[in-house]
């Protein structure tokens, strides 16, 4: 395994709470015959998030060479918006108790409230190959000790930059601390281009500013230990709004941003940077196919660039944590052993150097880290290497009951409609209620 693969896989670990250091000490399936044999007519339905290319075609593929390879199954697979996937059809299928055999599922507080209320299947033993394979990528999927979900893509998040419009503003370089990145924003705008392009109108993307300014606020320790105690009494939650707040207040992002949605359409954040309309984007590192499938060719194009979340001067955090996370497949309580088997198929070298090669993400089997040929994310897979402690996403970390609201309360900021102490508030009574 060569040292980036490595790096990545102990990073994948740090997603849960431990450093590099530490690493080093829809219809369920229906059968026409006996149930699990592929002869006798196995149907599985599958749920991704893909809804342009190239993943959405990758995973058609997949579900197609599946069927080739088990004659008698056959694989019904659909890509659903993201957050309509994650807030509404997932979990209301899972509560009739009619939901795919094969979904996504996100890490942290989700897999485990899905788990406990018994809606996974645990593939620890009959996916054991599969997970051996995966290495330590799958930690922030397992639950008490058991995996839940096998991950075929795992990146931290940052800047996505339009490289063209950075040279005609006069931007040298790019920031690498909060007042660098606010110069970059007054030149931009000195050119008349929307600085940064956010899709609050989705909640999340916006509410991944606040979770950056957190990391830059709070110390490793406030982290590793508040979180998990749901304890938010560290002033540095409520200073990571008034961070927001001021940066709000310099006006850096497109107009209409409150309305703007995040992955879909021309008119979201990424589709403003995929068209020249917009200079910037925070986003996870999948962005470069998103952006890439919402151009004219549906190519990624060639003046995207990326660079990390900038410092904050004077601040507590420790600059080279970074916070990231990853898309896994788990599979229903109920489904048959073809869906285990499918998602050991996502999850196999030769699918996963696809994905790699198609620029959708990072992929989390090391064998396939050879594929991984886009240059932002050869970048972004080296930062995750040098992470000294890689955060997940804080909506997962605190599980589905804290997402909605935490991320209402924090847009409401960029509204003018909240402030910093209301953040907190509203993560403490979400704590108080459970």
């Amino acid at each position: 395994m060569n040292t980036r693969s490595t790096r990545r896989l102990a990073a994948g670990v740090a997603a849960v709470g431990l450093t590099i250091g530490t690493l080093a000490g829809c219809t369920s399936a229906s059968t026409d015959g006996g149930e699990g044999s592929g002869e006798d007519g196995v149907t599985i339905t599958w749920w991704h998030n893909a809804t342009a290319e190239p993943l959405l075609g990758l995973w058609e593929e997949v579900a197609a060479e599946f069927e080739e390879a088990n004659p008698g199954v056959t694989v019904e697979v659909t890509g659903y918006q993201n957050e309509d996937l994650q807030r509404t059809l997932i979990p209301n299928a899972l509560q009739s108790g009619d939901a795919p055999d094969v979904f996504q599922v996100w890490p942290g507080g989700e897999v485990r409230a899905q788990a406990e209320a018994g809606h996974l299947k645990d593939l620890t033993e009959d996916a054991s190959a599969a997970i051996a394979e995966l290495g330590a990528t799958v930690t922030p999927w397992e639950v008490d000790g058991a995996v839940y979900a096998l991950p075929f893509s795992f990146g931290v998040e940052g800047v996505w930059y339009n490289k063209d419009l950075f040279e005609q503003a006069g931007i040298e370089g790019t920031p690498e601390t909060l007042p660098e990145l606010e110069d970059a924003v007054a030149k931009l705008k000195a050119i008349d281009v929307a600085p940064i392009a956010v899709g609050a109108g989705d909640l999340w993307p916006a509410a991944h500013w606040w979770y950056n300014f957190a990391l830059a606020a709070c110390s490793t320790d406030t982290l590793q230990t508040a979180i998990p105690a749901l304890d938010f009494t560290d002033p540095c939650w409520t200073e990571a709004g008034t961070l927001l707040e001021d940066f709000v207040g310099t006006e850096p992002f497109n107009e209409g941003f409150l309305a703007t949605p995040g992955q879909t359409g021309a008119d979201s954040s990424a589709g403003l940077v995929a068209n020249g309309n917009a200079a910037m984007e925070l986003m996870g590192h999948w962005n470069s196919g998103v952006i890439g499938g919402l151009t004219a060719d549906l190519t990624v194009p060639e003046f995207l660039g990326w660079f990390p979340f900038p410092s904050v001067p004077g601040a507590a955090g420790d600059p080279t944590i970074t916070m990231g996370g990853g898309d896994a497949f788990g599979v229903y309580a109920d489904a048959p052993d073809e869906a285990v088997a499918l998602v050991e198929y996502i999850a196999s070298a030769d699918v996963q150097r696809r994905f790699a090669e198609s620029g959708a993400g990072i992929p989390t089997n090391a064998a396939a880290a050879d594929g991984l040929s886009d240059p932002n994310l050869q970048v972004i897979a080296q930062t995750l290497g040098e992470s000294s402690y890689v955060q997940l996403w804080l909506d997962s970390a605190l599980g589905p009951t804290f997402g909605t609201p935490m991320n209402q309360a924090i847009v409401n900021i960029f509204g003018g409609t909240g402030t910093p102490e209301d953040v907190v508030t509203t993560l403490e009574d979400t704590a108080g209620a459970l």
